[in-house]
Parts: structure tokens; sequence; C-alpha cells
């Protein structure tokens, strides 16, 4: 789900804010866009209501970031025997002129993979914005 859409409270607001300014700490050439999801129907049939979409556009194609864009979800879970949010990790994906071209999921044994990789500069540094936001949601047992 759009961040925007998501930011209700002070304390998801806040949240968003700190992810925003945690991913431009390794990539300060990034540009946040908190609606990355249109409003039509077929893209809405996509969207996880349970998850955080943040993109994030750079200035033209980096060989680096083999992408113009990269898509940041983060992901929650919603537990049925206590109806709270639960954070589960981050999926991430890399885009260019020709669609997804790689992909890195804490959710799945933190792997990257793809068409075009990222180099490994790029891919440490994404991993340790991942780790940040990990650190940013650890010391909650729920999420509202």
């Amino acid at each position: 789900m759009n961040a925007s859409e998501r930011a209700k409270g002070l304390d998801i607001t806040t949240k968003i804010a700190s992810i925003v300014t945690l991913f431009k700490a390794q990539f300060p050439d990034a540009k946040a866009d908190l609606k990355p999801w249109k409003n039509d129907p077929d893209t809405l049939e996509l969207v996880d209501p349970d998850s955080i979409d943040i993109g994030f556009h750079f200035p033209g194609w980096s060989r680096k970031l083999q992408s113009n864009s990269i898509l940041v979800q983060i992901r929650f879970y919603q537990d049925p025997l206590d109806q709270e949010e639960k954070f589960i990790g981050l999926e991430t994906a890399g885009f260019s002129h020709l669609g997804q071209v790689w992909r890195f999921s804490t959710i799945e044994n933190w792997q990257l993979f793809g068409k075009h990789l990222p180099v490994e500069e790029v891919a440490n540094k994404l991993k340790l914005f991942c780790r940040q936001v990990f650190e940013l949601f650890q010391s909650e047992a729920s999420f509202e």
C-alpha cells in the first residue's frame, strides 16, 4: 500500500520519514515517492494492504544500480489471533525501462537475484539499509 495512505498517525508517519532518511543516507541522489502505486483497478489488485510501499527514483539510469528506480516494500503479517500487524521484512526491486531487473528480499534468505544485478558496493548498501529498517521496527512487538 502506498506509504502516503499508511501515514495515519504520528508513529507510522515518523517511521516512514525515518525509512526515507535511511535510504537517502545510502543513496543521496534518490527522490522518494510515497505514492508508487497508481490508483487504477489493475494496479490495485497487485497492492499488498499489509505493506508500506515507497518508490525511490534516480536521475537517469545508473550502471551501479542497474536501474533507475527502486521499490521498497516493508512487509507485515496480520496475526489472526491477536489482530496485530507484525513486521516480517523487506522486499526491494530495481526497475529500468525493461521493467523489473532485480529483486532483493530479506524474507527469502536475503537473496539478490535478477537479470541485471547491481554492483557489490550497491548490494552492500542495500543490505545495510535493510538492517537499519529492521532495527527501526525491532523494538516493537507489533505495529499499528
